[in-house]
């Protein structure tokens, strides 16, 4: 996705008088897809996109196809238009991703090849250093939170003890990445996700999401169910229509799987506690502030999602994302976008404000005062 992005293949498109923002021709994904040797042919190119597909990565701009056609067809990703189902596991990956990218990335990083029992093992780390980490990286509040957030890597996979014999403490215990996020992927891994063997022989496949279930008889071993939602940094960019889907269920079966995330729903809650009309924001000595915020886009957008209307509300901010950093902040109500008036207009109308407006977005929003 982000190679398509950076090529230009992924952009504003207009078809019978309507622009549809960051989507792709179908037929010219095909022909990319060949050129830069992801796919063999066109056949196979058409049924990895399928693929794509079936697992709601990419759908057609209007949802009139459910099957990838190899024509002037209008496709796009559904991280570009906020529709990606993100569950639980998935967030509990990308964490994951982020983590690692974070720590290969630093000058003296805590992950090193280090031996035991006469046998070396790569990017490992000791319990009580990544937890140490995660507290002075502001990832993690505390020490407590530190470990759920580990334990939660392990069973899914991400980490694991050396020796496949504990779960994730703060200990000089040590640990590994058993995926290599910086690994070199094609696409045509996709074609083997039925395959086990594939999947044994390559552990850091970036399709598999394996939710690990301890045998419970190993008391060294034993599952926790973690009691607060991993933070993540998610890429709900250049639109302001998502939905947010989840799966509270936290165990899957000892085998690794694959596992794509459910269907996205249309209507997601909202995360307003009640209705708010204009009039009782407007009415005076209303318990609500007014703040003006600059938010200057990156490469793919500004990273919030509004929704609802009359008035319209922030239903999601990527904490990573230039309006997180500008000081939005969810439930709050947009009053204004580049000086234009929208306390009475729809969720539809503002993205299409945005969308069309400049790169550095200036808003008014009205927060309530707690």
């Amino acid at each position: 996705r982000l190679r398509l992005h950076d090529g230009k293949l992924i952009k504003d498109r207009r078809y019978h008088l309507r622009t549809y923002p960051n989507c792709f021709v179908a037929k010219e994904l095909t022909d990319w897809l060949i050129d830069h040797k992801e796919a063999p042919d066109r056949e196979t190119g058409i049924r990895l996109m399928q693929k794509l597909m079936d697992h709601y990565i990419i759908h057609h701009v209007c949802d009139e196809h459910s099957d990838y056609k190899d024509a002037k067809l209008l496709y796009r990703f559904r991280k570009d238009d906020g529709t990606f189902p993100l569950s639980k596991d998935v967030k509990v990956f990308m964490r994951g991703q982020s983590l690692y990218e974070k720590l290969v990335s630093m000058e003296e990083s805590i992950l090193k090849v280090r031996e035991e029992n006469s046998v070396k093992y790569q990017r490992t780390f000791l319990g009580c250093e990544m937890i140490d980490w995660l507290v002075q990286e502001g990832e993690a509040e505390n020490r407590k939170e530190a470990v759920e957030l580990g334990r939660a890597l392990l069973e899914h996979g991400i980490i694991q003890h050396v020796s496949n014999r504990h779960h994730f403490f703060d200990s000089d215990s040590l640990y590994q990445f058993w995926i290599n996020f910086r690994r070199r992927r094609r696409l045509t891994e996709l074609l083997n996700e039925n395959s086990s063997r594939a999947l044994s022989e390559s552990p850091d496949s970036p399709f598999c999401l394996r939710k690990l279930n301890p045998d419970p008889g190993n008391t060294s071993f034993l599952s926790v169910q973690t009691n607060k939602e991993i933070k993540i940094v998610s890429a709900v960019r250049r639109s302001s229509i998502t939905s947010l889907a989840g799966n509270s269920n936290p165990y899957f079966s000892t085998t690794p799987t694959l596992v794509f995330p459910p269907v996205a729903e249309c209507n997601p809650k909202s995360v307003l506690k009640r209705p708010v009309t204009n009039e009782e924001l407007l009415s005076p000595g209303a318990p609500y502030i007014k703040k003006t915020l600059t938010i200057v886009g990156d490469a793919v957008g500004w990273g919030f999602v509004v929704r609802g209307g009359r008035p319209c509300h922030i239903q999601a901010v990527d904490p990573g994302g230039p309006a997180a950093a500008a000081g939005m902040k969810v439930c709050q109500f947009v009053f204004s976008v580049n000086g234009v008036y929208v306390l009475h207009l729809d969720y539809q109308t503002i993205s299409s404000l945005i969308m069309t407006g400049p790169r550095t977005l200036v808003m008014e929003v009205m927060e309530g005062i707690e």
